[in-house]
């Protein structure tokens, strides 16, 4: 009986803990949500789901919505797709690989918000090095404003999201890399296998362990990425870049809508929550088959 609790016990101060940091916010944003709060946070009357209807009707929260997903799906995906190739050169024996790796990873040790600040003075619709870059190379003939259409804005913004998650993704996958003995790799250049079909039957299937791992954590880290969007164009114009994590600030700290803003932090939650216990089931189906 002793050995059979003892792990309980041992991990029991960190559940409290965990229980502390987690559920006691979470419990607040209950509180908060479902109650009508002025704006120094202070809890009046009891409103049930009167905020969850009211995103539910406000055109702004859907299209945040639907742009979050989006723009979760475009940067986590895109970032996946550089990042194997990227990783597979850099786990290479070749000349400066050393400094190679330094320079990938260089861009995950700059603050977020700095990256975007650089990148929003680069777009600069008047004296953005973009458009002087673009102009001495003969591609345009006129300034584009980058920032100030969701036709360029957004897309933009997908581009600098992936970007900035390369570095992370591609630090997991040389760690799922290095593991993989280099004896098969041998054995299948000896059977005549080409690299294509060494990809495919060695690299990519002892690498899927390490992809689902940068799925869950991409997915997390830039659901809720706040840097990015609001030091380059606040949501705008027009709120045709908001996703929900900025559409949750302007509730909360520009029009002074707390409950609905803990309301939306709840869907957010609700949303990763899923997220995380589908893929990670799927995920741990796929590997026992």
């Amino acid at each position: 009986m002793q050995n059979r609790f003892l792990p309980y016990l041992l991990t029991l101060p960190s559940l409290l803990l965990a229980a502390v940091v987690i559920f006691w916010p979470v419990w607040d944003l209950v509180q908060i949500s479902t109650h009508d709060v002025n704006r120094f946070g202070q809890l009046r009357e009891f409103s049930g789901m009167a905020n969850f209807l009211a995103l539910a009707a406000d055109p702004d929260f859907v299209a945040a919505l639907w742009r979050t997903g989006l723009w979760t799906v475009l940067v986590v995906g895109g970032a996946l797709l550089l990042s194997i190739p990227v990783a597979m050169i850099l786990n290479m024996d070749f000349h400066g690989r050393g400094l190679a790796r330094v320079i990938i990873m260089l861009p995950w040790a700059v603050s977020l918000t700095m990256t975007a600040v650089v990148w929003r003075w680069a777009l600069n619709g008047e004296s953005g090095m973009l458009n002087s870059a673009l102009m001495k190379l003969g591609l345009i003939s006129q300034n584009i404003q980058w920032l100030a259409s969701a036709e360029t804005a957004f897309p933009m913004q997908v581009l600098i999201g992936i970007l900035v998650t390369v570095p992370f993704t591609t630090t997991i996958f040389l760690g799922g890399l290095s593991s993989i003995p280099d004896d098969l790799y041998e054995a299948a250049a000896l059977e005549g296998a080409t690299p294509l079909q060494q990809f495919r039957e060695i690299t990519f299937p002892l690498l899927k362990p390490f992809i689902n791992i940068a799925i869950v954590l991409n997915t997390i880290y830039v659901f809720n990425s706040f840097p990015i969007i609001w030091v380059m164009t606040q949501g705008g114009p027009a709120n045709s870049t908001d996703i929900l994590v900025t559409h949750l600030y302007k509730l909360a700290f520009r029009i002074g809508k707390l409950g609905e803003a803990s309301a939306v932090s709840l869907v957010m939650f609700a949303i990763l929550l899923v997220f995380t216990m589908i893929y990670v089931r799927l995920a741990m189906r796929e590997q026992r088959a």
